[in-house]
């Protein structure tokens, strides 16, 4: 797989990781349904999957969010996370422009800026996770400290 910003980014840190790649097919599930075809592809659990949601604020605050693909995301308990009175994702065709990332491809490392990130608590029950590389088909495999240091994360209770 060839290096992503978020490889870089890492290895500037000199954090640890390891890579997985798999052959993209175009589609993009979303939910559970991506979170089982990812796993079936690399031969994983598919709770280790965690997928990258990024939200705006009412004030126009954008925020990221890792949460296992197994999970849904409380929007309750995003917006307590983050401070705001309102949240929602922000919308697929708007993702490039915002993080440099498409849909399918979005890690919670290199984007475009740096923002406000926030990591499920259940990351810390999985020894490495699996995160996107930034890139659709590649995924960064990370012990949860790592990346929870490497993004500046906060560490709350996300899912629904």
């Amino acid at each position: 797989m060839k290096k992503t910003n978020a490889m870089r980014i890492l290895e500037s840190a000199h954090i640890p990781y390891e890579t997985a790649s798999y052959d993209d097919d175009g589609e993009h599930e979303l939910g559970r349904g991506a979170a089982e075809t990812l796993a079936k592809k690399l031969g994983i659990d598919p709770k280790l999957v965690f997928k990258t949601i990024v939200m705006r604020t009412e004030t126009k605050e954008l925020c990221v969010f890792c949460e296992s693909a197994v999970n849904e995301i409380n929007l309750k308990k995003a917006r307590t996370a983050a401070g705001a009175k309102e949240i929602d994702p922000v919308k697929p065709d708007e993702l490039l422009q915002l993080t440099g990332y498409v849909r399918g491809g979005c890690s919670p490392l290199g984007m475009k800026r740096k923002y406000r990130t926030f990591i499920d608590r259940c990351a810390l029950d999985c020894e490495k996770i699996y995160i996107s590389a930034g890139v659709r088909g590649g995924q960064i495999i990370i012990k949860p400290e790592d990346l929870i240091k490497a993004c500046d994360a906060l560490v709350c209770d996300l899912a629904l």
